[in-house]
């Protein structure tokens, strides 16, 4: 039996070590900014806790437990309606936590990306996020080492294949100079640290006597405190997020997303991870409890846009039932931005019948060809984009 003698709303601080820094040599700056970068930095030293009681405060477990509630009644009511809202709301999610690392991209440029014809590279970097949030959901059964590297492998291996595969194995720090930590804002844990410190939050997501939100919160913090990877921490610390409510059980049909709330109050959520390793952990969970209220807010309006344009295009839309254009119609509902060949491939139709639901759509004015000519030709459904792009703006009404 684990005893602890920490009041409720405690948690243990993040401590620090001094650590020698060596430089490079490689470099480039002036002789006196050289010389006030010598000698020890101080690295953080995130404590272990994968034995330690979690112990909110009364209020706080009272959010949380209506955050759950809320999030298991959302999941509920968007899992039996029958147009593909799952895919939509990960999207969404992996937009919204893009942005908060000021990865902005329209809902146009990331369809665009989603079949291969984006010139946008943020774009391409949310498109590779939903890849990371999907290998999450999927993994999320065996929540270990192995599924978080694969989690930051689809975030990243397109575009900096060098960092995945393994832990950093290098120092890394956030903010100040770019020579050396010492005036860094924060300097995570020394990469020989690391994988002690994966270990032990691994062990802390596997256990079953903690709230899941709470435990999620808390496990999000640890792991961006600990700050694994060389690159793409946030991005793939908001998947694995998801990934244990999944795990947890609280959501089952859908990514309820979380990051568009706290995109919402971007200061709040970094003040809430400084506050996490002061030892106050009732601030993350706060924050993503407060946050979750403000997604599945944001979530049911664009689930109401989403089912408005489906009605309207079904009045608009006359068909025999078999007609290969309501199956294109449902996928449009997923991917806005299409061309032929990925219907013809998504549907498993020939490109000719494709092309045939194109047209119809186009006469009903559901899609507009959004490219020039008559070769690779791209067609749009303007009012699900614009459901996304509502969406986004939503979440960044008082971003910052």
């Amino acid at each position: 039996m684990i005893t602890d003698r920490r009041q409720p709303g405690t948690w243990p601080a993040t401590g620090y070590e001094a650590r020698p820094w060596v430089r490079s040599g490689d470099e480039t700056a002036s002789r006196r900014a050289l010389l006030q970068v010598r000698g020890d930095y101080r690295a953080a030293l995130p404590p272990l806790i994968a034995a330690v009681p979690a112990l909110p405060d009364p209020e706080t477990i009272a959010l949380a437990d209506d955050a759950s509630r809320e999030l298991a009644r959302f999941d509920a009511e968007v899992g039996m309606i029958a147009v593909p809202f799952a895919l939509i709301l990960l999207r969404s999610e992996s937009a919204s936590s893009s942005e908060i690392e000021n990865l902005t991209s329209s809902a146009q440029q990331v369809a665009l990306a989603e079949i291969g014809r984006s010139k946008s590279d943020n774009a391409r970097l949310v498109a590779a996020n939903v890849r990371a949030t999907t290998a999450a959901i999927e993994l999320s059964d065996r929540l270990d080492g192995n599924s978080i590297l694969a989690m930051h492998d689809a975030l990243l291996r397109d575009t900096a294949p060098e960092y995945t595969g393994r832990w950093r194995s290098e120092q890394v720090w956030l903010g100040g100079g770019g020579i050396s930590p010492h005036d860094a804002t924060f300097v995570p844990p020394h990469h020989t640290r690391v994988p002690g410190l994966m270990a032990d939050l691994v062990a802390f997501a596997g256990r079953t006597d903690v709230p899941v939100l709470i435990q999620a919160a808390i496990a999000h913090a640890q792991f961006e405190a600990i700050h694994p990877f060389p690159d793409g921490n946030g991005r793939t610390g908001r998947a694995l997020l998801q990934g244990m409510l999944r795990h947890g059980g609280l959501t089952r049909q859908v990514a309820v997303p979380v990051s568009a709330g706290l995109l919402h109050d971007t200061n709040a959520y970094f003040r809430a991870l400084t506050e996490y390793r002061a030892g106050k952990a009732e601030a993350i969970v706060t924050a993503v409890a407060e946050a979750t209220f403000a997604a599945i807010r944001n979530g049911r309006a664009l689930v109401r846009d989403i089912q408005a344009a489906a009605a309207r295009w079904d009045s608009l839309v006359v068909a025999r039932s078999d007609s290969s254009v309501h199956r294109v119609k449902e996928y449009l509902l997923r991917q806005p931005v299409v061309n032929t060949r990925t219907i013809a491939a998504e549907l498993q139709i020939s490109e000719v019948a494709a092309q045939n639901a194109i047209d119809k759509l186009v006469d009903a004015e559901v899609l507009t060809q959004s490219s020039a000519g008559r070769r690779n030709r791209i067609w749009q459904a303007p009012e699900i984009l614009a459901a996304l792009d509502a969406f986004g703006a939503r979440a960044r009404r008082h971003h910052g």
